[in-house]
């Protein structure tokens, strides 16, 4: 290789000799050409290297800014949540991570205590109770008289901030209302943090345990450690929806005429059961399926012909399980009562017997919600007859034909307020 380096070298260099001595223009010109080509040629390169090294600089640049802004935007939501402006923190947080994800990783900074409360994933009562305590003493340390909000920006009109605590306590009554809608409560304490406070306030959650279970739980009972928890986690029916038990079977029908077949039939019907916190019950069988059915069991003085009205009790019995026990019977027609006393009532006699239906179901918890299921432990019959005073009970075997009730929430039945808690 380095014999051929040598000769080529040679060879060139006696063209050159022989172009000096010949004086060749042609040749002459035909180096410099591909002298000033292999020039042009090693010039690009160069470029283009300075251009990858440029290109590498401006985005190594533009890294840093970002990573600088992301911390910026990171501290400052770190700030924020020290202060208690969740909400505040909550948005620089998100601005930070998505300049860089990993941003949390590449700085240093210290959080608080009660910030790490405040931020942690737990839905313990404990960490409630923890933030409640937060939100009360950040209001206290702003001002020397505190108050539950303030306006967000400059009004004309009168802000609900300037209410009493006790008006604006029988506000939040009216939203629960008689019918008992806590989860509007919930949704209303994610205002500010002066409604979260108003939204735990211990006498609206002891009213609504009355509601339920009477004088029964006059007193905070263990293992509750506040009447919001015996509320949420002790078993109880619900008033926001209505609970539904779809049935469904197949029947052989009557044979042909021909006596060539014989039809099969498939039978389904619907048991809905609707709870009161006034501690009635309205309960109806029919083949409609529930969108005809669930509007008119808005209130319990419905016109439905098939209506059983009567009262119900829950029960905690010795095995642990909660159990609802319903008495009902069918709506009295006043009007036809009305008509029977008049002249005609010979031709149109009061019935001889009362009949009343006795139902016992357990609360259960199916899938992610809570008591949102009820089972059959009981039913039976209740006939009276008025002449001899004589009861007969007809108790009903629970086979495959009592499937389980199962809650549904029904948005329109707590639209509207009647009445304060």
């Amino acid at each position: 290789m380095a014999d051929d380096e040598a000769d080529f070298g040679g060879t060139v260099e006696n063209v050159d000799n022989e172009d000096e001595g010949s004086e060749d223009p042609d040749l002459q010109g035909e180096l410099n050409a591909f002298r000033v080509q292999w020039m042009s040629e090693l010039k690009p390169s160069s470029d283009a290297r300075g251009r990858l090294l440029q290109s590498k600089g401006q985005k190594k640049t533009q890294e840093m800014a970002l990573e600088e802004k992301a911390t910026e935007l990171f501290l400052r939501a770190v700030h924020e949540e020290q202060i208690g402006a969740v909400y505040e923190a909550i948005k620089y947080y998100r601005m930070a991570l998505q300049l860089v994800p990993d941003i949390e990783s590449k700085i240093n900074y210290n959080r608080p205590t009660d910030a790490d409360k405040m931020m942690g994933g737990s839905d313990a009562d404990g960490d409630i109770e923890d933030l409640l305590s937060y939100f009360e003493q950040q209001l206290t340390l702003e001002s020397s008289y505190p108050k539950f909000c303030t306006p967000e920006v400059d009004m004309t009109q009168s802000h609900i901030s300037v209410l009493p605590r006790e008006i604006l306590m029988y506000i939040f009554r009216w939203v629960v209302s008689s019918e008992l809608d806590m989860r509007a409560l919930e949704q209303l304490s994610l205002v500010c943090r002066g409604f979260y406070i108003c939204a735990r306030d211990t006498e609206i959650w002891r009213c609504a345990c009355l509601k339920v279970w009477g004088k029964s739980c006059s007193k905070l009972s263990k293992p509750y450690t506040s009447w919001r928890e015996m509320f949420l986690q002790k078993p109880r029916v619900r008033y926001d929806g209505i609970y539904i038990s779809r049935t469904s079977y197949i029947r052989q029908g009557e044979e042909s005429l021909d006596g060539f077949y014989r039809p099969w039939q498939h039978v389904e019907y619907y048991r809905y059961l609707r709870f009161f916190p006034d501690g009635h019950v309205i309960m109806m069988t029919t083949p409609e399926d529930p969108l005809a059915i669930v509007p008119h069991l808005k209130t319990k003085n419905t016109r439905l012909d098939a209506i059983l009205l009567g009262h119900y009790r829950l029960s905690q019995e010795t095995d642990n399980q909660t159990k609802v026990f319903a008495v009902l019977a069918k709506k009295k027609d006043e009007k036809k009562n009305e008509f029977t006393r008049s002249r005609f009532s010979r031709r149109n006699p009061l019935p001889d017997a009362e009949h009343s239906f006795h139902v016992g179901l357990q609360l259960a918890s199916g899938g992610r919600q809570c008591s949102n299921k009820l089972m059959w432990v009981h039913h039976s019959c209740h006939i009276k007859y008025r002449v001899t005073g004589e009861t007969v009970v007809t108790s009903f075997d629970l086979d495959q034909m009592y499937t389980p009730f199962f809650f549904a929430r029904v948005k329109s039945y707590t639209a509207f307020s009647n009445q304060p808690l």
